[in-house]
């Protein structure tokens, strides 16, 4: 799978669903979607909200999320 911007985290749950427990590690600002709140948004979130939300480069992001899909 190709990780942009506008990848939406649906997308990338719905391929890679252990990816969810992960994302913590990314950044602990992701630990909010495991609550219900969290389950609203990743249905609408993208890589590029998830950038803006957390304060991280869009790049790290896809970095970091694609390194764990390497290592997985």
């Amino acid at each position: 799978m190709d990780i942009t911007e506008e990848t939406r985290l649906s997308n990338l749950l719905g391929q890679y669903p252990w990816l969810k427990e992960e994302l913590s590690n990314v950044n602990d600002k992701f630990r909010m979607l495991n609550t219900p709140m969290g389950k609203i948004m990743m249905g609408k979130a993208t890589i590029a909200e998830m950038s803006k939300r957390s304060g991280m480069d869009t790049d790290v992001i896809i970095g970091k999320i694609s390194k764990l899909i390497e290592t997985h």
